[in-house]
């Protein structure tokens, strides 16, 4: 299973974009999108560093914030002593 979590695009360059994801900043490639990308909008990623679909924002940012609460409770777990 592979989760892609949306990435904010910080910047816009010849073909690749920089873009932020709980704080990481990546460079990715945007050979693979068919659409203008522009600051602001959430791209995924694959793991070769190729952005494959760009992600409406509300979307992107649901995504997000179940993610942190996945990785919040995920310490809680650890913390207490639940984790398998």
């Amino acid at each position: 299973m592979c989760l892609a979590a949306p990435s904010r695009v910080l910047e816009v360059r010849e073909g690749t974009a920089l873009t932020e994801c709980f704080g990481q900043l990546r460079e990715v490639s945007l050979l693979l999108l068919s659409e203008d990308v522009v600051v602001g909008d959430y791209l995924l990623i694959q793991a070769g560093g190729f952005a494959f679909e760009r992600v409406e924002a509300e979307r992107a940012e649901d995504a997000l914030a179940l993610i942190a609460e996945l990785f919040a409770q995920g310490d809680d777990e650890r913390r207490w002593g639940h984790a398998s």
